[in-house]
C-alpha cells in the first residue's frame, strides 16, 4: 500500500458555538488547509466539536481534499473522529468510498494527522488505486 506524507498549513479556522448548557458546550468550524509533500493541494474541512471544560471532547466531520498525489490529480472526501479525555484519545480518518474523482477515482485508504511540538502538523495518508 502506497503512503503520502505532507506537511499542511492551517490557513483559516472559522467557528461558531452552537448551543452551551453549563459546561457543556456544541461548535461548528470551517476550516481551509495547504498541503506541501507528496500530497499537493488544499482542502476544506467541516466539522462539530463537542466538549465539557475540565472534560472529555471529541469532534466528527468531513475534509474535502482538492489535490495531487503521485502525479494524479483529484479529489477525495476524508471522514475524521477524534476524542480526548483523561483517559487517552482515539482517531480515525477514513476515505469516504466511492468520494474519489479525476485521477484519484476509486482511491481508498485511511489518514494519521500529527501535531508538531512547533505547531507544525504533519499528515501522512496510506492509500490504495485502482
Amino acid at each position: 500500500m502506497p503512503t503520502a506524507k505532507s506537511s499542511f498549513d492551517i490557513d483559516s479556522w472559522d467557528q461558531d458555538e452552537i448551543d452551551r448548557d453549563g459546561a457543556y458546550g456544541l461548535g461548528k468550524a470551517l476550516v481551509k488547509k495547504t498541503f506541501r509533500g507528496d500530497i499537493e493541494g488544499t482542502s476544506v474541512t467541516n466539522i462539530l466539536l463537542g466538549g465539557v471544560e475540565g472534560g472529555g471532547m471529541a469532534y466528527s466531520g468531513f475534509e474535502r481534499f482538492d489535490v495531487t498525489i503521485g502525479g494524479s490529480r483529484g479529489g477525495f472526501v476524508l471522514l475524521h473522529n477524534a476524542s480526548a479525555s483523561a483517559e487517552g484519545q482515539t482517531t480515525s480518518w477514513t476515505i469516504l468510498v466511492g468520494s474519489g474523482t479525476g485521477g484519484l477515482e476509486g482511491i481508498a485508504g485511511t489518514a494519521q494527522i500529527i501535531n508538531l511540538p512547533d505547531g507544525g502538523h504533519d499528515f501522512t495518508l496510506d492509500y490504495t488505486l485502482p
